[in-house]
C-alpha cells in the first residue's frame, strides 16, 4: 500500500474514534497504534500530524496525543463580500481585471482519493525518485561549513557553473540566477519582460501553469499552434505582426502536452523571427533530464545557439528528482538579466542555501547519474506499456505522437466527446486524468486528454488504469449516444 494511502486510512479511522475520548483525553500511544493497525511509526506520526492540523488533537512531545477541546462557535459569520468590488476594480492597462486561476495547475498537484490511479500527475512517483541519493546529499550539505548562512543572491557560484555547463554554448555562471524551481523562474521572466496588459505569445496547447502565470501578471496570452515539428513558425511570424508581442514562451524539447520536439529547420527560424521583431524567447527546458532510453542525441537548448541575448533560458532539477527539489535557474544576458535579477531579489531575496548545497551535492554524486540512466530505461518501459494498452483497449482516441522524452501522452478524443463528462466518469471508475481544455488559451479545436505514466507504481498499475479508463470512456460514449 502507498504510504499516503496508509496515512489517509489511519487518519480516517482515528477521526471516527475520537468521540470515545473526552476533550483532553489521551489517545493510545504510537506503539499501540502501530500494533493495532499494522502500520509503520512514520504512518502513525503523519496521521496524528494531520489530525493536529485539523484542530482535532494536540500532541505533546514525550507525552503523546490528546483529543483537542471543542472549538468555540464563531460569534458571527465573516463578511468578505466587499472584496469582490475591490478586486474587480484592480484592472490592468487594457481595463481587464487581473485573475489568478490555479485550476489547471491544481489538476496535476492535487492528490486523488485513495485507490484512484494517478494518470494526472505532473511528477515522478516516489519509487522513481532518487530518494536515497537526495537524502545523502542533504545530509552532506548540512555538514558543510556555512551551509546555513546567507547565500549570494544570484545563487552558489558552483551550482550556477554546473547549470551553465548543462546549457552549453558560451554561457557562464555569471549569466545565471538560481531560482526556486521552474515555475518561479517563469513567473519572474514574465513579470520582468512584459508590462501588465501586454500580449505574450504562447504555444497552443501549452502548460496550464504558464497560462496561469501570464494571466496573474495581467498579460494577454496569444496562442501559436504546435504540430508534430513543434511551434509553427509560419504562424509565429503572423502572431508577432498581429499582436506586437515582445515575448514568446516555448518548450522546444518534449513540449508539454504534445511531446513534440522543435525541428532542426524551425529552430533558427524562431530565433530569427524574435530578433526581427525585437522580442525575447523564454525557453522552458523543463524535461531535458527525462529523455527516454531510445531518445538518441538531443538537440542543444536554443540558448546554446543564441549570441544576441534573445533567449532567456529556464530549467530546473525538479522534474527529474522530486517535487520538493525546487531548484532551477534563469539564464539571460545584458540589461534583461539585471531586470530579472532585481525582480527575483525583490520577490524572494534568495533560494535557501541548504537546498542549494543539497542540489550541488546531488548533481555531483554517482547516485544521481545512476538515477538518470535507470530513469531513462523505466520511462521508456512505462511509455511503451501505456501506448500498447491504449491501442489495445482504447483505439478510438488518437495518439498522434509517441514522445521519446517526458512523462505523459497526449490523446485526441473523438469529436463530441465531453471532456468533463469523461473526467467525472473516470474518477468514478478509479482513475484520474487531465482534461485537455486547460491547456488551451482560447477555445480548443478538439477534445483532448493528457495521461501521465510517471506518477503510478509501475506497468501493472498502468494496465489497470487504462482498463478503468476504457470503462469510463464507454460510459461516456453511451451517454452521448442517448443524448
Amino acid at each position: 500500500m502507498h504510504e499516503r494511502s496508509s496515512v489517509d486510512e489511519l487518519a480516517t479511522s482515528l477521526r471516527s474514534e475520537l468521540h470515545r475520548y473526552s476533550p483532553g483525553g489521551k489517545l493510545p500511544s504510537s506503539r499501540e497504534l502501530v500494533e493495532r493497525y499494522h502500520v509503520s511509526p512514520v504512518t502513525v506520526s503523519r496521521a496524528l500530524a494531520r489530525l493536529a492540523s485539523e484542530g482535532l488533537v494536540t500532541t505533546r512531545p514525550g507525552a503523546g496525543a490528546y483529543r483537542a477541546a471543542a472549538r468555540p462557535a464563531a460569534a458571527q459569520p465573516v463578511d468578505t463580500s466587499w472584496q469582490e468590488v475591490t478586486l474587480s476594480a484592480d484592472a490592468g492597462a487594457d481595463g481587464v481585471p487581473r485573475s489568478a486561476d490555479a485550476s489547471g495547475v491544481l489538476a496535476t498537484l492535487a492528490a486523488p482519493p485513495p485507490g484512484v490511479i494517478e494518470f494526472n500527475s505532473g511528477y515522478l512517483h516516489p519509487s522513481l525518485q532518487p530518494e536515497r541519493a537526495m537524502a545523502e546529499a542533504l545530509a552532506r550539505a548540512g555538514r558543510r561549513p556555512g551551509a546555513w548562512g546567507r547565500p549570494p543572491v544570484d545563487g552558489l557560484p558552483e551550482l550556477r557553473d554546473w547549470f551553465a555547463r548543462s546549457i552549453g554554448g558560451t554561457w557562464t555562471a555569471a549569466d545565471l540566477i538560481v531560482t526556486a524551481g521552474g515555475q518561479a523562474a517563469l513567473t519572474t521572466a514574465l513579470r520582468a519582460l512584459a508590462a501588465p496588459g501586454a500580449p505574450v505569445l504562447v504555444e497552443s496547447p501549452t502548460y496550464p501553469g504558464l497560462l496561469a502565470v501570464a494571466r496573474a501578471a495581467g498579460l494577454r496570452p496569444v496562442p501559436v499552434p504546435v504540430d508534430a515539428e513543434g511551434l509553427r513558425t509560419d504562424l509565429l511570424a503572423d502572431a508577432f505582426r498581429a499582436s506586437g508581442a515582445r515575448v514568446l514562451v516555448c518548450q522546444p524539447l518534449f513540449q508539454n502536452p504534445t511531446g513534440a520536439v522543435l525541428s532542426a529547420a524551425r529552430r533558427p527560424e524562431v530565433l530569427r523571427l524574435a530578433r526581427e521583431h525585437g522580442a525575447f524567447v523564454v525557453e522552458d527546458d523543463f524535461v531535458r533530464r527525462l529523455a527516454h532510453q531510445d531518445a538518441g542525441p538531443l538537440p542543444r537548448p536554443l540558448a546554446a545557439d543564441d549570441q544576441d541575448g534573445v533567449v532567456v533560458h529556464v530549467c530546473s532539477l525538479t522534474k527529474a528528482t522530486s517535487p520538493s527539489m525546487r531548484v532551477g535557474v534563469l539564464a539571460a544576458r545584458g540589461p534583461a538579466r539585471e531586470r530579472l535579477r532585481a525582480i527575483h531579489v525583490v520577490d524572494t531575496f534568495f533560494v535557501p542555501r541548504p537546498l542549494q548545497e543539497a542540489a550541488l551535492e546531488l548533481v555531483g554524486s554517482a547516485g544521481y547519474h545512476r538515477h538518470l540512466r535507470a530513469l531513462a530505461v523505466e520511462l521508456k518501459s512505462r511509455r511503451d506499456a501505456m501506448t500498447g494498452a491504449l491501442r489495445a483497449e482504447l483505439p478510438e482516441p488518437a495518439l498522434p505522437h509517441v514522445p521519446a522524452g517526458g512523462y505523459h501522452l497526449w490523446l485526441r478524443l473523438p469529436d463530441g466527446t465531453g471532456e468533463q463528462a469523461l473526467n467525472t466518469a473516470a474518477l468514478r471508475a478509479g482513475v484520474a486524468i487531465a482534461p485537455g481544455r486547460p491547456y488551451f488559451g482560447t477555445e480548443p479545436p478538439a477534445p483532448y486528454m493528457r495521461l501521465s505514466f510517471a506518477g503510478v507504481t509501475g506497468i501493472a498499475e498502468i494496465a489497470e488504469g487504462v482498463h478503468r479508463l476504457r470503462a469510463a470512456y464507454e460510459e461516456t460514449r453511451a451517454q452521448r449516444g442517448r443524448g
